[in-house]
């Protein structure tokens, strides 16, 4: 099989198209002839060693993200047949319930090989059926980002008709989040650098737009244009930088769910008073279970909602699908078709 790896940790430059030996299923498991696969911040990391002694050394298959149709089965599977559709989840062994360090340490494209390649074993519980209503791009797109919006939005969020959900950007997470606060009923304002993206979630039915380039104290801003009254659920995504405006955005008793970092990871001027006075909950979400993803998937399936793609690589140009992410001109998921 073809497989692209990791062959030194320098960016895209260190993506090398290798051929592999074809894969075979066990007991208990499930070989897939992968389709496709998405791109998410954390792969850029990953490309440039960012996770240290917590990722595969050498020759790492890289990417979180995929869907395919099932190849073959081992003894023992009967949740799976041959020619079904199905879909990874993100961490293989968290099933249900709250997480553990054994369930956070089961992800793909990190500490193992990924979904970079053309065929791949997994345990059957590590899998779900694809929703007739989306492709195998679109299923491949849902894992990380859209579990992790599901989770914040829907699952922690607890998100209900008239809530107000503030969400960072166009990337991936942000659009799903858009897309499942909107379901729930709420309000949602978004925030972007650019007011071509900004006119594009509109249309998505984003409520308020803010241009955080040119309203840098946005925090100030999203509390005007609701009344005063402040935000429910804060999806923060950029981290060191834009934190201190989040902490002013939520309202007395509402949520940040902590996310992303795409800003940086440490931050030296968050205002304490701001969260123990005002009892504001600041949630950390990192995806979510396999009970999640099917509870997301039912809801997508029944609304006919559907990923956001900005574009899609052949398998060969994988380094310049990792290159498009990085320059952050993207509006929704970068995804590489195999």
């Amino acid at each position: 099989m073809k497989a692209v790896v990791l062959a030194n940790a320098c960016g895209p430059d260190g993506l090398t198209l290798v051929d592999r030996p074809d894969p075979e299923p066990g007991p208990g498991e499930v070989l897939v002839r992968l389709r496709a696969a998405s791109l998410n911040f954390r792969d850029t990391l990953l490309l440039k060693g960012g996770y240290r002694s917590k990722q595969k050394a050498a020759d790492l298959i890289p990417l979180s993200d995929g869907a395919g149709e099932v190849a073959a089965v081992g003894v023992g599977v009967d949740a799976f047949k041959l020619g079904d559709r199905v879909t990874a989840l993100f961490y293989a062994d968290w099933l249900a319930g709250a997480s553990s360090d054994a369930a956070l340490d089961s992800d793909w494209g990190r500490g193992r090989d990924g979904m970079l390649c053309e065929f791949k074993v997994f345990p059957a519980h590590a899998l779900v059926p694809t929703p007739a209503t989306l492709s195998d791009v679109e299923a491949a797109a849902l894992p990380c980002a859209a579990l992790t919006a599901w989770v914040a939005v829907i699952r922690h969020g607890q998100c209900k008709p008239g809530d107000i959900v503030l969400t960072q950007g166009t990337g991936g997470v942000s659009l799903f989040a858009l897309q499942f606060a909107k379901l729930a009923g709420a309000e949602v304002i978004v925030t972007s650098s650019s007011d071509a993206k900004l006119d594009r979630v509109r249309a998505m039915g984003a409520d308020h737009c803010i241009n955080y380039r040119t309203t840098p104290t946005w925090g100030t801003e999203a509390r005007y244009v609701v009344g005063g009254r402040g935000i429910d659920n804060v999806i923060e995504l950029g981290g060191a930088e834009t934190l201190k405006q989040s902490l002013i955005a939520v309202r007395p008793g509402g949520t940040l769910s902590l996310i992303g970092v795409l800003s940086g990871a440490k931050v030296g001027d968050v205002l304490l008073p701001f969260i123990v006075t005002r009892e504001v909950r600041l949630q950390g979400i990192t995806v979510g279970s396999g009970e999640d993803m099917r509870a997301m998937l039912r809801a997508m399936e029944m609304h006919a909602i559907k990923p956001t793609i900005d574009h899609v690589f052949p398998m060969a140009d994988a380094a310049d699908a990792f290159r498009h992410l990085e320059a952050g001109a993207h509006f929704g998921k970068v995804c590489i078709e195999i």
